[in-house]
């Protein structure tokens, strides 16, 4: 039985005594589950500390839409959570008949044929492509309001899985919060822009390791020369790390760019942190020599040996619970040889 009497004290309150039982008043009437309970009362507490601070009318404006486009871009994809997908980025210029446009589309189908979901920013160009040659049902679009309205393509138009924000930071979060893997086909600056940030998300570990692959059409030089970018500017400089050229592969081919997607999932499945100890949740166990190698070749970021679980560690809760895990004691900064440890690990 709910009380007020028992419930923790929050630290995290508002100056008004008031509204402070007022909140808890009435998460105990909604009888919100713990710990979903406290996050309830924190981003409650959020919103009504804005009026505390006085926040003008054009702060409310974008802390209010932020809000209402997260809650219904979770409602949407929160069906299809257990479903793998692949986001795709590229131009909305291309015509349908470039060689891109048509590199899209057979990407799209080849993924969707192979169980996937293909998430797109929902415009036309490559976009449309790939969600052609993906389908209806196995698509989902982000479109953007643009001063120019940018109108939804109609492979994806009308449909539930169309979700229309106002805000690039919003759309962007579910274009790779979504995503198990993505693929970047040649675009403009937007385009760069999304790899960009992708590969600085990975790098630096706000977001979880996964395939990303820069698709070109056959014979196309796109990202050969941005590549060839990095490299001679960035990583000739020391701005990036070598390694840091592995969170990605270059490709011009549909079947290697499919594979480098496919094979990241062969026996690596998935990630999660317990304090600080990364645990890789496995297909399969790793024999006793792999898990050594594992041990000795990745030492330099390991704090100490590689461990094998046949199932959940205690706080993952039951998750997964026919899963191996390998656990590591990873130092959480070089994420790039993370990429090649597991790498190494669906290779074993």
């Amino acid at each position: 039985m709910y009380t007020l009497s028992v419930r923790p004290e929050r630290r995290y309150r508002l100056q008004s005594e008031e509204a402070n039982r007022g909140i808890d008043a009435l998460l105990v009437g909604l009888r919100a589950p713990a710990p979903a309970e406290r996050l309830y009362a924190d981003m409650l507490t959020t919103v009504l500390k804005m009026y505390e601070d006085g926040a003008t009318v054009a702060d409310l404006k974008i802390a209010r839409t932020s809000l209402k486009e997260l809650r219904y871009g979770f409602k949407v994809f929160a069906p299809y959570r257990h479903v793998r997908k692949v986001t795709v980025f590229g131009s909305a210029r291309t015509a349908p008949q470039h060689p891109v446009s048509h590199q899209a589309y057979a990407f799209g189908k080849r993924m969707a044929d192979a169980g996937w979901m293909v998430i797109t920013g929902a415009g036309s160009g490559v976009m449309g492509a790939a969600q052609h040659g993906a389908g209806r049902e196995r698509s989902f679009g982000l479109n953007i309001r643009l001063p120019h309205e940018q109108a939804a393509n109609e492979w994806i138009a009308d449909d539930p899985k169309l979700i229309t924000f106002k805000y690039f930071f919003t759309r962007k979060l579910f274009l790779v919060r979504e995503a198990n893997a993505m693929a970047f086909l040649p675009g403009g600056f937007g385009t760069c822009d999304e790899a960009f940030e992708a590969l600085t998300l990975i790098q630096t570990g706000k977001s979880a390791v996964l395939p990303l692959v820069l698709l070109d059409a056959p014979g196309g030089s796109y990202w050969k020369s941005v590549v060839a970018l990095m490299e001679r500017e960035q990583a000739a400089r020391g701005m990036v790390s070598v390694d840091d050229l592995a969170l990605f592969r270059v490709t011009d081919d549909l079947e290697t760019a499919a594979a480098e997607i496919e094979g990241f999932y062969r026996v690596f499945h998935s990630e999660r942190y317990v304090g600080d100890t990364l645990v890789l949740r496995l297909h399969r166990a790793l024999s006793p020599e792999a898990l050594d190698e594992v041990s000795g070749h990745f030492s330099d970021i390991l704090a100490g040996p590689a461990e094998q679980t046949a199932g959940p560690l205690e706080a993952e809760k039951g998750e997964y619970p026919d899963l191996p895990r390998l656990v590591l004691p990873f130092n959480r900064t070089a994420f790039s040889r993370l990429r090649l440890l597991i790498d190494f690990v669906n290779q074993s």
